[in-house]
């Protein structure tokens, strides 16, 4: 873990009470490292940045998140300052390495452990870095490269005072050398290396002896092998390590006939099933972390930026804070005028008209002034006449609400909508984009399909606007057969890994179930955000 300096005491006594907190509960100490980072961030402490994200990188590795893990780590090396911060280099090198190799990606991983190797200057620490790099060649089969390492590992003096350390590469060194040459007679080396393990007690080294020493004697002496892979087993299910458990099962399902072999299976294919969806949890809840905190962070930006605007902002502010008023005045009448003729009906549809009423304030209310206020904040001088025309609309259909008017805007051509929409969110600093939306599009979509389709739009607008930080927003429409497609995409800050049902973003979610259609939110993208939404066209 790399070490922190101190430029703040809140943000230092996280990092470090993280640093305490890993492997004991890595989902603690993540949320404690990305809140440090914002607090780092408000300093620009480009180093402890740094350090923040190197210590999340190797969590994100543990878990088996290695494509966020190669992003946090891609991102320390950008606030590091060369030579100054060299130090840090092998620690995010090595296990940039160790995000590639368990990706199967070997050739990038040798290059990441050769950089780590180059920039280390900690003899132990090059000791470790050249048994991964000599592992590595293994996978390759590059055996004879290996081998070489490993023999020039084991002349090391220093070596022997590292025991575990020892008897990790002794044994990697037989069991290549076996790999390499069948008749090479690697049994005495891999047999010393398990008792130096069971001297030491290291239950993660001794399944790696014992799941060698099983392959060893598979085709030699299959009841030693059998018995091998039986304590591999027993000891992966005692660390509770379920990739090891796994691949012991795996080995016993190909090589035990006896009669626990469907035990063996249903074991297997359970533990399977568990650690898919155990891995998938864990990189949703650290990728919502992530994303909770950032938010938190861009509110409190935006809050200091309020502060500091002029005077025609104070204004907007106190109109639409009367419009607001407004508009609660007639959801309370609709809803009083409403639970008196509902009074006889059982609670279920009363929370249900509560709930519709809820959702059409703020497709018609909120949504509208913030619309308002986007047109607003686009005009270096604007008209307070207009302005109070516009919002006055507004009123005027949160008025229709309590009355369950149906609004006439539908009778204008959809596409034109549209396009009046997405171009109130135009502005200097974003720039918005439309591809396809012809009215041929849309002409067999009724009018409460569009109605949805508009309301989601304009969430993901407004959502864009709040949090998101971009510069530049695009739609792109597309009907293929019955099937209507909108794909959103945008720079900003994104949502990496998961996404967070709150506030508009819950309304979108529920609107394309009403559509029977699909959202798909893309969090793999290196920046910004994608959204794929389909439903059907009639």
């Amino acid at each position: 873990m790399p070490t922190v300096k101190i430029p703040s005491k809140e943000a230092d006594k996280m990092y470090n009470d993280a640093v305490s907190q890993y492997n004991k509960d890595n989902e603690k100490a993540f949320t404690l490292l990305s809140k440090a980072e914002s607090i780092y961030k408000l300093s620009n402490d480009s180093l402890n940045i740094a350090s923040c994200l190197i210590t999340k990188s190797i969590i994100l590795n543990d878990i088996g998140d290695y494509l966020s893990s190669n992003e946090r780590a891609i991102d320390a090396l950008n606030f590091l300052t060369l030579p100054k911060d060299s130090a840090y280099l092998p620690s995010i090198y090595n296990n940039l390495a160790i995000s590639e190799k368990n990706l199967k990606h070997y050739d990038e991983a040798l290059s990441w452990y050769h950089k780590a190797l180059r920039t280390s200057s900690d003899n132990y620490q090059k000791i470790i870095i050249k048994n991964n790099i000599a592992n590595t060649y293994g996978k390759l089969k590059s055996y004879s490269q290996g081998i070489r390492l490993y023999e020039s590992l084991l002349k090391d003096k220093s070596l022997p005072q590292h025991q575990a350390d020892y008897a990790r590469i002794l044994d990697n060194y037989n069991y290549i050398k076996w790999l390499e040459n069948n008749s090479y007679k690697a049994e005495e080396g891999l047999l010393t290396a398990l008792a130096l393990r069971k001297k030491i007690s290291d239950k993660p080294g001794l399944i790696s002896s014992h799941s060698h020493l099983a392959e060893f004697y598979l085709y030699s002496d299959k009841k030693k092998a059998l018995d091998h892979i039986n304590e591999k087993y027993q000891l992966a299910k005692v660390v509770k390590n379920p990739n090891d458990t796994s691949e012991a099962l795996e080995f016993l399902i190909k090589n035990d006939t006896g009669a626990h072999l469907q035990k063996y299976f249903l074991e297997y294919q359970h533990l399977n099933d568990s650690i898919h969806l155990s891995r998938d949890k864990a990189k949703n809840r650290f990728a919502l972390i992530e994303f909770d905190v950032e938010k938190k962070n861009a509110e409190n930006q935006r809050l200091k930026i309020i502060t500091v605007q002029k005077q025609n902002r104070i204004l907007k502010q106190n109109v639409i804070l009367g419009i607001l008023s407004l508009s609660l005045i007639a959801a309370w009448i609709w809803y009083k005028r409403r639970k008196k003729g509902l009074q006889q009906e059982n609670e279920l549809k009363i929370k249900e008209n509560q709930l519709h009423l809820s959702k059409k304030v703020h497709d018609v209310v909120a949504n509208g002034i913030y619309q308002v206020m986007t047109k607003i904040e686009n005009q270096e001088y604007f008209d307070k006449e207009k302005v109070l025309d516009e919002l006055e609309f507004v009123y005027e259909k949160s008025r229709d609400i309590s009355y369950e008017k149906t609004s006439s805007e539908n009778k204008l051509e959809f596409s034109k909508r549209v396009s009046i929409l997405t171009a109130s969110f135009n502005n200097e600093n974003v720039k918005t984009y439309l591809a396809g939306n012809d009215e041929n599009i849309w002409k067999t979509l009724n009018d409460f399909k569009r109605e949805e389709i508009y309301q989601v739009m304009r969430e993901l607008l407004i959502n864009m606007k709040k949090h998101s930080y971009s510069t530049h927003v695009a739609f792109k429409f597309e009907r293929k057969n019955d099937i209507i497609q909108i794909q959103y995409t945008d720079n900003g800050i994104g949502i990496p890994g998961g996404i967070t049902y709150k506030n508009g973003l819950t309304n979108t979610d529920s609107r394309i179930e009403a559509i029977n259609g699909e959202i798909i939110f893309d969090t793999g993208i290196e920046k910004g955000l994608k959204i794929y939404i389909s439903f059907p066209a009639s």
